[in-house]
């Protein structure tokens, strides 16, 4: 069961300018993809995953890359990282001054060839190299994909993916993200591999990363708050998906998230109602409604007035459970 939070520090990790823009048909230009990372760097996120320098062959709507990491205004305490598929990647991001590039592979090998078009032995080799290109210039942070299940391969339990974790850390990378990108996972199994990681690997940075596709991502946060993980990507709106997993639908919403954990007395360090402010600019922005219930219900300490009808203490006229 979950113990009382008392006020224990979490840290929110807000992807949506890169995962969640990733996959939006509609190309949302340079100076608004700024406004937006330098609307969340003001609402206290320990990190913002600004962007994607992979091919814009491949994900067109991240081809300006370099741009939107010049033109940001880099808070104190936030961490800026940008995801990179390879070597070259990792250059040019290194180039613009990233904080942490965020190297990716899945344990599924059928994922990771549809999504970076290599094995995953290629993935671990390229992962060495990045490792030292970026000794003393950024952190490196590894997310092992379909970590929970792969949507071609299936469910994948913990004794599978550990192997995969074990020769990541032997590389020297100290953080880590378990990512169930196309929300497979289930509390159980977020628990049970979240917490074979932590004992078996004490000395890595763990975040946990889920993908709300079947309305388990803030359950298997709890579940991964129980086995001690500290540290959640979340993406604005529940935004997001992979454009290479079939059925992968959007992230974990921060907003939700944020609003959860302080309810139950978490320090997240987040202004929610300037995280709120940002996520109503969002759905403008993408041009479509989003997933997330905040924006919508309003934080659960938002009162009304009460209806006349109450006041005149009128009787039977209807009920609500």
């Amino acid at each position: 069961m979950l113990r009382a939070a008392g006020g224990k520090r979490l840290f929110i990790h807000d992807v949506a300018p890169r995962d969640g823009l990733q996959i939006e048909p509609v190309f949302v230009d340079t100076a608004r993809k700024i406004a937006l990372v330098d609307a969340l760097s003001r609402t206290g996120l320990a990190k913002i995953e600004v962007t994607s320098f992979t091919s814009p062959k491949a994900i067109p709507a991240l081809a300006d890359a370099a741009d939107v990491m010049a033109g940001i205004q880099r808070a104190p305490g936030v961490e800026y990282a940008a995801l990179v598929p390879n070597v070259k990647g990792a250059e040019r991001a290194l180039a613009c001054r990233v904080d942490e590039l965020n190297v990716v592979m899945s344990a599924s090998e059928s994922h990771n060839r549809a999504n970076l078009r290599m094995s995953r032995e290629q993935s671990l080799s390229q992962f060495a190299d990045i490792v030292g290109l970026a000794r003393g210039a950024a952190a490196v942070n590894a997310s092992l994909s379909t970590a929970f299940g792969c949507p071609f391969e299936g469910r994948f339990e913990t004794d599978r993916v550990l192997p995969w974790v074990d020769r990541i850390a032997a590389l020297g990378i100290r953080r880590l993200t378990l990512c169930d990108t196309t929300g497979m996972a289930d509390p159980a199994q977020a628990q049970q591999l979240c917490a074979a990681v932590r004992e078996r690997h004490p000395h890595l940075v763990l975040t946990a990363h889920f993908h709300d596709t079947r309305g388990m991502a803030l359950a298997n946060v709890l579940a991964a708050l129980e086995a001690g993980i500290e540290r959640f990507d979340a993406s604005l709106g529940g935004l997001g998906g992979c454009p290479f997993a079939p059925g992968a639908s959007g992230n974990a919403c921060t907003e939700d998230m944020v609003h959860m954990l302080q309810q139950m007395g978490y320090d997240t360090g987040v202004d929610l109602p300037a995280l709120l402010d940002c996520a109503r600019s969002l759905a403008p922005l993408v041009g479509h409604e989003l997933a997330g219930q905040l924006v919508k219900a309003g934080p659960s300490s938002r009162r009304y007035p009460l209806p006349v009808a109450a006041t005149a203490q009128v009787a039977g006229v209807g009920a609500c459970a």
